[in-house]
């Protein structure tokens, strides 16, 4: 920072120029665009449906509102816009407001402009800084968002009519900045009153004083549709004021689920664990959240978000590793007898209609064994199986669960040849925790397909014929 102008005579000197928050996030996008880069980075499933809006509403310089149920990246998404202002800007120095140097509009920095003339101080601020933001909660008052009276001041002796009495709020605090608010409909709609001019005539006005500030302020908000009707509602001039409303989805595909939680689950690291997770099982994970979207048993209105995929991928690695401890085994891989373990990290992110109540387990337990199923299908050609089949029905008799050993499978594998080419390309692994956790695959997706008779207990299962 030293080599960068330090009053305002050497930032003029300089040729730094002023531009509006809008103008500089529109430039920025422009050579993102340009350059081919994401606009906004760690955002997957939105590039031909979401990210075009959001390109138009930067480069046409609105402000914007994100419609969309939970767990769709609305607020990750507003919160990288940041990575489009300008890495330093200057303000005036001990504004409270970031004062632009050459139009300063507070009264600290107009009397320190005054007084300093070329000399007066200049301080820069990140554009980590140059980010407000509220999550909207009924308690929200004006003068959190806007301002208010300061008693301390006023206790210092200065007269209420004083314009240094005031105590500005977050949004004057991110004036050259982009301030955003989550959860917009939450918001009194008295207090969405006072935003209005924010929008429209990019100003505010704090009560009791003949002041108006001018703000540049670009603002973003989050709202789930729900909210119009059940918590709150967003007022009609607010909404009008807003110049682009996106709405955000899902992903639209398994593919696009996988992607996510690869990026966004936490990897289980445990010493002296190794963890891998075959493709089947992260797929029956996605699988389930794709499912339970389309499911008339799950209410659609409250959604199935993202966070209940990462949830379900740690909670299954979780189990796993905790059956390979406890059989002091050194590789962790999820078998199907683990899916038993996402009714805890999956139960609070349904809701179930209201029909359903009270049969939250058995509603969680089909859509698991959909997941099996449809994954199976998909994976194992079903011609492949006729000679299991048949072994089953000659008499065969596997037992499976989590307190069977891994080596164990190795041996029921050793018995059965026209097992050994299925679970083998499965496994992806010769190791015996992965031979044991494709052995599972197929011996439930058998009897899913109903192929095979199972007799269940706990996490225990055993397999014959039917």
């Amino acid at each position: 920072m030293s080599n960068r102008p330090a009053t305002l005579g050497q930032l003029r000197e300089s040729g730094w120029e002023s531009l509006p928050v809008k103008e500089e996030v529109r430039r920025n996008a422009a050579e993102r665009i340009r350059s081919g880069e994401p606009l906004v980075e760690r955002i997957l499933g939105y590039e031909d449906t979401v990210l075009p809006q959001l390109e138009n509403a930067l480069l046409a310089g609105h402000d914007i509102i994100f419609l969309g149920e939970r767990g769709q990246a609305k607020t990750r998404m507003i919160r990288a816009l940041t990575g489009l202002l300008d890495e330093w800007m200057p303000i005036i120095a001990g504004s409270e407001i970031n004062d632009d140097p050459y139009a300063p509009v507070s009264k600290h920095a107009r009397d320190l402009v005054r007084e300093h003339g070329d000399d007066t101080p200049i301080e820069w601020v990140h554009r980590d800084t140059r980010f407000g933001e509220k999550l909207a909660t009924p308690d929200t008052s004006v003068a959190d968002l806007i301002g208010e009276v300061d008693p301390i001041k006023v206790a210092e002796g200065r007269y209420l009519a004083d314009e240094m009495t005031l105590h500005f709020g977050l949004v004057p605090r991110t004036n050259r900045g982009i301030f955003s608010i989550n959860e917009l409909p939450d918001l009194a709609e008295r207090i969405q009153v006072g935003l209005l001019n924010v929008l429209e005539e990019r100003d505010v006005q704090v009560r009791g004083y003949k002041i108006r500030l001018p703000l540049d302020v670009m603002l973003v908000a989050s709202a789930n549709p729900e909210d119009y009707t059940n918590r709150g509602r967003i007022i009609t001039p607010l909404k009008d004021r807003f110049g682009a409303q996106i709405r955000t989805h899902y992903p639209l595909d398994v593919d696009t689920e996988l992607a996510v939680i690869n990026q966004e689950a936490t990897p289980l690291n445990a010493p002296g664990l190794r963890v891998q997770v075959p493709d089947f099982m992260d797929e029956i994970v996605a699988t389930l959240s794709q499912l339970a979207r389309s499911s008339p048993h799950i209410n659609q209105r409250s959604g199935v978000s993202v966070r209940l995929s990462i949830a379900n991928r740690e909670t299954l690695v979780a189990n796993a590793a905790r059956r390979a401890l406890r059989a002091g085994e050194p590789d962790v891989v999820p078998r199907v007898s683990d899916l038993s373990a996402l009714a805890s990290s999956t139960a609070g992110k349904l809701e179930i209609e209201t029909l359903e109540e009270g049969r939250d387990e058995q509603v969680v337990d089909r859509l698991l064994k959909a997941a099996v199923l449809t994954v199976f299908k998909e994976r194992c050609p079903m011609s492949q199986f006729g000679e299991v089949v048949a072994a089953f029905d000659e008499g065969t008799v596997v037992h499976a669960g989590d307190d069977i050993a891994s080596n164990d499978y190795v041996d029921t594998l050793s018995h059965m040849q026209a097992l050994k080419g299925p679970v083998a390309a499965l496994a992806g692994s010769e190791t015996p925790a992965a031979i044991a956790s494709a052995t599972e695959f197929v011996l439930e997706g058998l009897h899913l397909s109903k192929r095979l008779n199972k007799e269940a207990s706990g996490t225990r299962a055993t397999y014959r014929g039917r």
